[in-house]
Parts: C-alpha cells; structure tokens; sequence
C-alpha cells in the first residue's frame, strides 16, 4: 500500500421508500455507512459531500443523516437532481471527496433500486 496520500471521489445512490422525514434520514444513513465501509472511510479524511435528490424528495435534508453519522466537521451540501423526463423518482445521490493512498480504489455504492442507475458499474452492487 502506498504511503502517498491523493484526493479521491466516491459516488453512491439509494432509493428512498417514501417522501418523509424518517424514509430519507434512514435510506440515506444506510447509503452512507455502506459507502464508508466499503471505501474504509474515516469523518477526518472526508473533504466534503455533495447531496442530491430528485424533486420528489423534499420532507428533509440528506446531510441530516450524514451529521447522525459523525460527519460534524464535513462540509455538505444538499441540492436538487436534473429532473430528467422518465428518469427513476426518490433517489438520494451523493459524491463524497476523501483522501486515501495512491493505490486505493474507489468502491462506488449503489444500493436496492437504485443499482438499475449505474448497471455498468458491477462492482458497485
């Protein structure tokens, strides 16, 4: 393993069951321990993390989950997703920047339906 540090990014989709505030919260905190499992993530190597949901989704704040989790001193931001005619509805996204050594590889984190948005990415089942 390489000791030299590099900034990565990380992306990772769930789709939430319904547009309220505990649906969001928990889809959302189970998108983010599996991403940081897999990515073996730590709050104090995350630089930031970008939030999106499709317009459907407005009951609460993605980044709520996210401070839940222990991401007090990560900067986050919560924005709306393109509203793309016929595109797949309630999903939460997020694209985390983190450091990690050179060799690291980004393990991408799409989880239930939300796995049909990214079927070219295997290993991010």
């Amino acid at each position: 393993m390489s000791d030299e540090q590099r900034l990565w990014a990380v992306r990772g989709a769930i789709k939430a069951e319904s547009n309220d505030v505990e649906a969001i919260v928990s889809a959302t905190e189970a998108l983010m321990r599996e991403l940081m499992s897999r990515n073996e993530l730590e709050p104090e190597r995350m630089v930031s993390c970008l939030f999106t949901t499709t317009d459907d989704l407005n009951a609460e704040f993605p980044a709520v989950a996210a401070r839940r989790l222990g991401l007090e001193s990560v900067p986050l931001l919560c924005t709306r997703e393109l509203d793309v005619p016929g595109a797949m509805r309630s999903v939460i996204r997020v694209l985390v920047h983190y450091y990690a050594s050179g060799d690291h590889a980004p393990a991408h984190t799409y989880l239930g339906k939300a796995q049909e948005l990214r079927s070219d990415l295997h290993a991010a089942q």
